[in-house]
This record gives C-alpha cells, structure tokens and sequence, in this order.
C-alpha cells in the first residue's frame, strides 16, 4: 500500500482526481481522521472535509504504481505545501 498525501479542494478538481482513479482497476481510499471512503465515489468524497488535505492510500498497485502517482500529480500535496 502507497500512502499519500491529497488536495482536491474544489468541484472541477474532485470531478477530474475521480475521473483519473477509476481509470484503474485498484482500491483507492480517502481517509481523514477516522473516516475511510471510496476514492471512486464522488458522493463519498463530498462527505468528507475537502478544504484540507487527505491522504490517499492506493493498494496492491504493484508495477504501475509510478503511472498512477504520474498521473495524480496536480493533487499530490508535498510536505511544505502542508
């Protein structure tokens, strides 16, 4: 499991980040505080406080797991943007 940190602070930017999470065959997982929700799941995020960062957890990626954090770029969050 990779484990990273995520800003999807807005509509347009929760609409693309599920976009770009359901192209792919894996478990991606929001978590703040104790919550823990479906990353494919717009509803879901729309629950969950989006105005701070959350950290993403992606499992059993294995080999492509540098596509997918290529492709997540614009809302990984780097630890001085915290």
């Amino acid at each position: 499991m990779k484990t990273v940190k995520v800003s999807i602070d807005s509509i347009e930017k929760v609409k693309e980040f599920v976009t770009i999470v359901n192209e792919y065959p894996y478990d991606f997982d929001l978590v703040t505080g104790r919550y823990v929700i479906n990353a494919k799941s717009i509803m879901g995020i729309f629950s969950l406080d989006i105005s701070k960062p959350l950290d993403l957890n992606i499992r059993d990626a294995g080999a492509q797991i540098n596509e997918i954090l290529e492709s997540l770029k614009p809302f990984i969050v780097t630890p001085e943007e915290q």
